[in-house]
């Protein structure tokens, strides 16, 4: 919201164009069974603002700032119309990894989640054991533990799941510190060390690359302030990318993928299947995987969808007063 770019919407503006939804998931995780998301209708098309409860406005204004890019902007420039993706494996029982793998039709590539709170490192193996005997020896697997280990337990995870011939590992410590060590110690294996939230929460995002504490950077569209702010810091990294979600619905995925269709290079499957894992969304044609790809377009909800869905009276309140505290950072931000 800054330099040459168009004047944002008006709060009033947004308000008015704003639905809450509550979208039921197909299975726990990240330790919700409903993701609650603002959709909200720019001037370019439909566009999501959907930080998790738990985000102070801080962080959640960046959310806010790129759901007005997405609507209000025009998307960048695309350089492919598909988005290869991968599967997403919550962190269920290894007897439930089938039923999960089957709703991503035609991916070769799994992102299994580990270092699961109430649960052990065996219970990550034998998930991942799971998935690599359905995927077989060509599939791809990566973990994803969200920063949950210190630097022993992650060092000892690693060598327990080595063997499961790992793509790369996301996250496994919560420090750059922690981070960069790893890398050294488990440079041998031959497995990269991938930075997610030492990304997206960071004061600096290109901290991390400039830290050498990753291999590869997995980029969020929503949490980095939208596709043109993301494209500019995966630029600047000069790493590869992977493009997440955030548990979106299909309209954030739709962010998503015009981000992933503008990078110059796609080197990985990126993480933009996961409307796999919802049990409802708010447009009749979401972007599931088909074929282990999504297609680059615009999301049109559907005004059924989202009354069907739509929260209660005061889910719609607590949202509605959380844009307008974002909107004031934003405000605030663009007029220092």
């Amino acid at each position: 919201m800054t330099g040459d770019t168009p004047p944002p919407p008006s709060l009033s503006e947004l308000r008015e164009r704003a639905h809450v939804v509550a979208l039921p998931m197909r299975t726990r995780f990240r330790g919700i069974d409903v993701r609650e998301v603002m959709i909200l209708e720019g001037p370019e098309g439909a566009t999501e603002f959907s930080p998790f409860p738990e985000y102070g406005d801080a962080e959640a204004s960046a959310w806010l700032e790129a759901a007005i890019d997405f609507g209000w902007h025009p998307a960048p420039e695309p350089l492919r119309d598909s988005i290869p993706v991968n599967a997403t494996v919550p962190a269920v029982a290894a007897d439930a990894v089938a039923g999960v793998l089957a709703r991503f039709d035609g991916c070769r590539t799994a992102k299994v989640k580990v270092a699961e709170p109430g649960q052990r490192l065996a219970d990550d193996v034998a998930r991942v054991r799971a998935v690599r005997e359905i995927m077989g020896p060509e599939g791809r697997i990566r973990l994803d533990a969200n920063g949950a280990w210190n630097l022993d337990e992650a060092e000892h995870a690693v060598h327990a799941l080595a063997e499961f011939d790992l793509e790369y590992v996301e996250q496994p410590c919560a420090g750059l510190d922690e981070l960069a060590e790893l890398r050294r110690r488990i440079r041998y294996l031959g497995i990269p060390v991938a930075a997610d939230e030492s990304v997206r929460k960071a004061d600096d995002p290109l901290a991390v690359a400039h830290a050498g504490a990753a291999d590869l950077l997995v980029i969020k569209a929503q949490p980095l302030g939208g596709p043109r702010r993301a494209a500019a810091i995966v630029a600047a990294a000069g790493l590869p990318a992977v493009v997440s979600s955030a548990l979106d619905s299909s309209v954030g995925l739709a962010m998503g993928a015009a981000l992933a269709a503008a990078l110059p290079t796609l080197d990985y499957d990126c993480g933009l299947g996961t409307a796999a894992l919802l049990a409802a969304d708010v447009t009749a044609e979401p972007l599931r995987p088909v074929g282990g790809s999504i297609p680059v377009r615009r999301v049109v909800p559907d005004p059924a969808l989202l009354d069907a869905y739509a929260v209660a009276a005061d889910r719609r309140a607590w949202w509605i007063a959380r844009l307008e505290r974002c909107y004031e950072v934003l405000t605030a931000r663009a007029a220092r």
